[in-house]
């Protein structure tokens, strides 16, 4: 029988259960023997609504971007450092656009078999179902979808990987 999960995507927002979404792909990534893709969006059509709004100036609008494009390189070296340490290579994708739309490209450029997602936040009401990509992501998705949910547990279990090199980590949980 054929390997059924050969390569996962991981989506990042840089909120604590993206993170452990990405912790429990490596996890499962190094169990499976699969490939891991993580992708991170700059959200940049948010962005462009809200100049539109003129919630934003156009200056505001280029530094918030630049901003984020920070967090967002920050959040996939870390990644990509918690993947060394178990000794999982980790192809790191930047994207710009919209979320759902990228991600289901990244999907399609990389033949993904599945997505892993943080855990959905907690919807107040119906704008924030709307608004949340995660949410689209996953009832959208035309692909098995694997939901973190459970931060201690996926923490202890990506710890329970045997380290390689004895590579230290200095960011905090």
């Amino acid at each position: 029988m054929e390997q059924m999960f050969k390569r996962l995507l991981v989506y990042l927002d840089g909120s604590e259960d993206s993170m452990s979404a990405a912790m429990a792909s490596i996890v499962l990534a190094k169990q499976l023997g699969a490939s891991l893709t993580a992708v991170y969006v700059v959200n940049t059509k948010a962005l462009l609504d809200l100049v539109k709004a003129h919630i934003f100036l156009d200056a505001e609008q280029q530094e918030y971007q630049r901003d984020i494009e920070g967090d967002a390189q920050r959040h996939l070296n870390h990644v990509q450092k918690l993947g060394r340490k178990k000794g999982v290579d980790i192809t790191c994708l930047r994207r710009e656009g919209e979320v759902t739309k990228e991600v289901r490209a990244c999907i399609s450029e990389h033949n993904i078999d599945i997505l892993v997602l943080g855990g959905l936040s907690e919807i107040h009401s119906r704008r924030d179902e709307l608004l949340s990509d995660t949410d689209r992501m996953m009832r959208s998705a035309s692909l098995p979808v694997f939901v973190v949910k459970d931060n201690d547990d996926v923490w202890d279990m990506y710890e329970s990987l045997e380290d390689i090199d004895g590579e230290e980590m200095y960011e905090s949980r």
